[in-house]
C-alpha cells in the first residue's frame, strides 16, 4: 500500500483540556505533516522533515487547511434521520408523535439499508467518522448499520433498542427476546472488522425490571461490549422513572439495581443529575454523553460540563440525531459553546475540538485508536477549510492565531469546511 503524506496545520492532543491548563495537552503545527502507512498514522510532525524522509510518499497538501483525527459522535439515532427537526414537542411527546412512528418502519430490512447508508454518508460530509448509535427493536436494523458501516470501512457502535412497555404494540420486545435477539446480534458483530456492540436498554421507563435485569445478565456475560442509554433527561421524565420504580435512590440506580451500570457504560444527557449520581458515575468510570443540539431543541435543560469534567466524569459529544438538530459535530461544538456561556463557562477552542474527537474516543474506550491524531491510530482524518464561506473567510482573515481562526468555523461552519476525510488511510470520494 502507498504511503500517503497529508501537509497542513495539525491539531491533536496529549491530555485532557477540560482538566488543568488546556495549553499543556495542545499539540499544533502550522505547517504539519501526517504520514499514514498501512490504514494506520505511522508519524505526525513537522511536514516538510517527513516529505524528506519519506520522498516515496503520494503528498496531498492542504495549504492552511486544518488537519484533525475525525469526529466522533457518541450518542445518535440513526432510524432518526427521516425525522429530524420535527416541531414543537417534548421529550415524551416527541417520542409518540414522531420517533415511534419512524422507527415501526425498520421491520423493513430494504428501508433500514437505505436510511443507513444515508445517515452514514451525510456525516462523513460532515467530517465524522465514527458513530454510536441505538437502532430500533427490529434486529434488521441493526444488521443494515453494521453492513453499511463495513461497507465504508468504518468503525462504529451500535446495538438493538430494547423496548417491553410504554410503547407501540409494534415496538415492543419481551424481555426474553430482547435478550436473545441481542446475544445473536452481539455475537454476529461485535470485534467483526470495526464493528462495536452496545447492549442498548433505550430507558429506564420503556423496559420492565424484567428485561433490564436479563440485559444486565448479558453484559455481564460480555463485559467487554458497551452498554448505551439514557438518563436524567427531562424533568417530566425524572418525575416518571420515580413513579416506575419507586424503590429507587434516583434515576441511576434504576440502573445499577439491575446490573446497567459499569465502567463501559454510556449514559446520555445526564443534564439533572443528583449528587450521589455524580459521585456513583465517578466511583465506576462511567462515561456521559452531552447532547447540546437535542437539549436545546427539546427543551431539556443546561448540561453542565465543567462541573461533571471537575468532577471527574469521563464526557463525551454527541449530535443525538434526529432528537439533535444536526448532523454536523461543528454545529454540536457550537451548542456546547453556547450552553458553556449560559452556566458561565466559555468552553476554549481547544476544549471544543478535543471533545469532538479524543473526548467522545475515550467514552467507546477507543483511545488511541479513533479520535486520535498520533502514531498507531487508524488513520481517521478530517481536514478542514478555516475560510469556506464569504462569512467565515473575511473573518479568518483578521485571525491572529490556531484559536481565533479555527473558532469561527466552529461556530458558522457546515458541510462546507469538511475539506476531506480520510477512513484508514482511504480517501473518501
Amino acid at each position: 500500500m502507498t504511503k500517503q503524506l497529508l501537509l497542513g496545520q495539525t491539531l491533536g492532543f496529549s491530555g485532557n483540556p477540560l482538566i488543568g491548563d488546556w495549553a499543556d495537552t495542545v499539540q499544533f503545527d502550522s505547517a504539519g505533516g501526517v504520514l499514514i502507512d498501512g490504514g494506520r498514522i505511522a508519524a505526525v510532525g513537522n511536514g516538510q522533515a517527513l516529505r524528506a524522509a519519506h520522498p516515496d510518499a503520494t503528498v496531498t497538501d492542504y495549504g492552511d487547511g486544518l488537519i484533525s483525527a475525525g469526529f466522533v459522535d457518541a450518542h445518535m439515532h440513526y432510524p432518526q434521520t427521516g425525522m429530524i427537526a420535527s416541531w414543537g414537542k417534548q421529550l415524551i411527546d416527541w417520542l409518540n408523535t414522531y420517533t415511534f412512528p419512524e422507527e415501526a418502519r425498520f421491520g423493513d430490512a430494504a428501508y433500514a439499508a437505505d436510511v443507513a447508508g444515508r445517515t452514514l454518508d451525510l456525516t462523513l460530509a460532515h467530517g465524522t467518522t465514527t458513530l454510536t448509535s441505538f437502532c430500533t427493536i427490529h434486529p434488521q436494523s441493526v444488521d443494515a448499520f453494521f453492513a453499511a458501516a463495513a461497507a465504508r470501512n468504518m468503525a462504529v457502535v451500535a446495538g438493538k433498542t430494547c423496548m417491553d412497555r410504554n410503547a407501540p404494540d409494534n415496538l415492543r420486545d419481551t424481555a426474553k427476546s430482547a435478550y436473545d435477539d441481542s446475544k445473536a446480534l452481539l455475537e454476529k458483530w461485535h470485534g467483526v472488522g470495526r464493528a462495536n456492540y452496545a447492549i442498548t436498554p433505550r430507558f429506564s421507563p420503556t423496559s420492565t425490571p424484567d428485561q433490564m435485569a436479563a440485559l444486565g445478565a448479558l453484559w455481564s456475560e460480555h463485559p467487554d461490549c458497551l452498554m448505551q442509554t439514557h438518563l436524567s433527561e427531562q424533568h417530566p421524565e425524572i418525575r416518571w422513572v420515580k413513579e416506575l420504580y419507586p424503590d429507587a435512590r434516583d434515576y441511576l440506580d434504576t440502573y445499577e439495581a439491575f446490573g446497567l451500570l459499569g465502567e463501559r457504560g454510556l449514559y446520555g444527557h445526564a443534564i439533572h443529575l443528583e449528587k450521589r449520581e455524580i459521585a456513583r458515575l465517578n466511583e465506576i468510570g462511567a462515561a456521559v454523553v452531552h447532547c447540546p443540539t437535542s437539549n436545546t431543541f427539546i427543551g431539556s435543560g443546561l448540561f453542565d460540563m465543567m462541573g461533571l469534567a471537575k468532577a471527574g466524569l469521563r464526557i463525551g459529544l454527541a449530535t443525538d440525531t434526529g432528537g439533535g438538530s444536526s448532523f454536523s459535530m461543528l454545529r454540536t461544538m457550537a451548542a456546547a459553546y453556547e450552553i458553556g456561556q449560559l452556566r458561565g463557562v466559555a468552553l476554549h477552542p481547544a476544549q471544543l475540538m478535543w471533545l469532538a474527537t479524543e473526548g467522545s474516543a475515550q467514552t467507546l474506550h477507543m483511545q488511541g485508536e479513533i479520535g486520535h491524531l498520533n502514531t498507531g491510530a487508524v488513520a481517521d482524518i478530517t481536514v478542514l477549510n478555516l475560510a469556506s464561506t464569504a462569512a467565515i473567510s473575511q473573518r479568518f482573515a483578521k485571525a491572529h492565531d490556531i484559536w481565533d481562526a479555527l473558532f469561527p468555523t466552529i461556530m458558522m461552519g457546515d458541510d462546507r469546511a469538511v475539506a476531506d476525510v480520510w477512513i484508514a488511510g482511504q480517501r473518501v470520494t
